[in-house]
């Protein structure tokens, strides 16, 4: 196992709060653009996550009051329409990495997203495991609008398991914004806050799930993605498998004797 609690990344802002880190990207005078660089050390960031020990939840922050603007158009869209099919697939399987790296990184995820979310930014909120946002929010899968299909990055793959196949279908061929109360009415956004509570709400959750079962909820994440190609009898054996798995952890028997002794256990994750 490696230790990423000193990570100093040179596309995005790094923070620890005890066994949380926080991932802001810092470029807020562009409302947080991605770039070539900042796409791939994020996804070398999740890939590390799943040999980190000492990170149990992650949560992706906003700066400047926006959280992500897509891929930046003088740094990535303009280039991409210089470059051959080998390029150009090159750079979309590398971003599709990203979404792979954040699904397989073992821990949850959660996205604290204000005002502008969209592009790819609306795909890192998609791929997290959980979402927070205040009301001005602006979520969009704005790929058409450039004059691309909505399916990047997972898109026509996860958003109608989110909110549905006929809402996915709306926003992915209309690049319309979502908004903030109707992304949460239709399960988007897990819950709406004010602004200035947003991100403490989000590093509340984050504790609380930190001081839980953490190899559990490992399980958890592993189980909701691969449970997508399973049929019903192949999901219940393979749950009935991990759930034997996590019962031969120490938090198990730890919650067992807390109830005994009526107190409230505390798990060390392993």
């Amino acid at each position: 196992m490696t230790e990423l609690a000193g990570l100093k990344p040179q596309h995005f802002i790094w923070e620890m709060r005890g066994r949380v880190a926080t991932i802001r990207l810092n470029r807020p005078e562009r409302k947080n653009p991605l770039t070539f660089d900042s796409y791939a050390e994020l996804r070398d960031t999740f890939r590390a996550l799943v040999y980190a020990s000492d990170v149990d939840v992650v949560v992706l922050a906003p700066n400047g009051g926006n959280f992500c603007s897509g891929g930046d158009v003088h740094d990535i869209i303009g280039p991409l329409v210089g470059m051959d099919m080998k390029g150009l697939l090159a750079f979309t399987r590398m971003t599709g990495d990203l979404v792979k790296a954040m699904i397989g990184c073992g821990k949850p995820v959660i996205a604290a997203v204000d005002g502008i979310c969209v592009g790819a930014g609306a795909i890192l909120a998609m791929a997290s495991d959980l979402r927070l946002a205040t009301a001005q929010a602006k979520c969009a899968f704005l790929f058409t609008r450039v004059g691309l299909a909505g399916c990047d990055m997972g898109a026509c793959a996860m958003l109608p398991r989110i909110i549905g196949q006929g809402r996915a279908a709306e926003l992915l061929y209309t690049g319309r914004v979502m908004g903030a109360e109707e992304g949460h009415a239709w399960g988007f956004w897990n819950a709406l806050h004010d602004a200035d509570a947003l991100e403490d709400e989000a590093q509340a959750l984050a504790q609380r799930l930190a001081a839980g079962p953490v190899f559990a909820h490992g399980i958890t994440k592993t189980q909701l993605n691969q449970e997508w190609n399973m049929g019903l009898e192949q999901a219940i054996e393979a749950e009935a498998q991990a759930q034997a798995i996590c019962m031969q952890t120490r938090d198990f028997e730890r919650a067992y004797r807390a109830f005994v002794a009526r107190e409230k256990p505390v798990f060390q994750g392993d």
